[in-house]
């Protein structure tokens, strides 16, 4: 085809997918059933991972569960099935280490069946300026909030590939679209699963795999004591976000099929705004946000991540 007919096609391309995304804005898209798929959710143990799980129970899902605490994965199993699970199977993994995620996935395959919905949910924080955060906690950070998606998704990406069916679903942080201040390796490590996948979404296309879905979601600070004592400038136009809410949200948005899921909506804004801005206008901005002093009073989990990390050899500390 050559430069003039592809030209014409994008063209066509571009309007028409310009009017769908008008249209859809009053006719929202028709949300699939997920009954009898298989949903991998990882940190299931507490805080959006058990809403999401909680909400995929009531839709009538066979639901997979990871995390790291016994206590809590147990106890979101059992809200599950009080929630209308028929299948739950709940399993310890330290999504950190990429031999036990592997073989963690392995006994998932052999007990469940092939996972059709995976979202990669566990992460960490540590809160610390750059130069005052340990390696071994920048190390971890990166593990669990970043490459762990990596042997997640080998490990059930196949299975989806051969039947053309499946949603791979990142949830990453507004931290992975801009840069905070306190944030350098947890930053680091959202825009870099933004980044897989995105990579991974182009590739399942250009392999004509149309079947598999991504759902890449971004959202603010959420009140559920990850991010404890983080403050917002402007509570209006970025409020901490209700858990409640975001996980709904974000189940709603993979049921819809929806690639990117930014929470608040003026989190659009601000990532459009921040690519056609000078350096110094956007760390003006930034100040004004109040980017610069966002994770001043950080208090976090009432356990600290080092003690959680030591812990971790005895599955029941919590990195989620």
């Amino acid at each position: 085809m050559n430069f003039f007919l592809e030209t014409l096609r994008f063209i066509a391309l571009y309007i028409y997918f310009t009017l769908e995304a008008f249209v859809l804005l009053f006719i929202p898209v028709r949300k699939k059933n997920v009954v009898g798929e298989i949903v991998l959710i990882t940190g299931a143990g507490s805080g959006i991972g058990r809403l999401m799980a909680l909400k995929f129970a009531r839709l009538g899902a066979t639901l997979v569960l990871w995390d790291i605490n016994l206590e809590g994965n147990k106890e979101t199993a059992k809200l599950a099935r009080k929630n209308g699970a028929a299948r739950v199977y709940d399993y310890i993994c330290d999504c950190s280490k990429r031999q036990e995620i592997y073989q963690t996935a392995d006994q998932v395959k052999k007990e469940v069946g092939d996972v059709s919905i995976l979202i990669n949910n566990a992460g960490i924080v540590t809160g610390k300026k750059f130069l005052d955060c340990p390696d071994l906690l920048i190390e971890k950070t990166i593990e669990v909030n970043t490459t762990a998606h990596f042997w997640t998704v080998k490990a059930f990406l196949p299975a989806m590939v051969a039947s053309n069916h499946g949603h791979v679903v990142t949830i990453a942080s507004s931290a992975g679209l801009i840069g905070v201040t306190g944030l350098a390796d947890y930053c680091a490590s959202k825009f870099a699963a933004v980044g897989f996948a995105e990579s991974l979404a182009v590739e399942l296309l250009s392999m004509g795999k149309t079947g598999i879905k991504s759902t890449i979601v971004c959202p603010y600070f959420i009140n559920t004591g990850m991010f404890d004592g983080c403050q917002t400038k402007w509570p209006r136009v970025l409020p901490i976000l209700d858990a409640e809410y975001a996980a709904e949200k974000i189940v709603s948005a993979v049921l819809r099929d929806q690639m990117y899921v930014y929470i608040p909506r003026s989190i659009y804004f601000f990532s459009a705004v921040k690519s056609i801005l000078s350096a110094k206008l956007f760390f003006i901005a930034g100040d004004y946000v109040g980017a610069f002093h966002f994770m001043d009073k950080f208090r976090g989990r009432t356990k600290t991540i080092s003690d959680k990390i030591s812990g971790s050899n005895n599955k029941n500390s919590k990195l989620t």
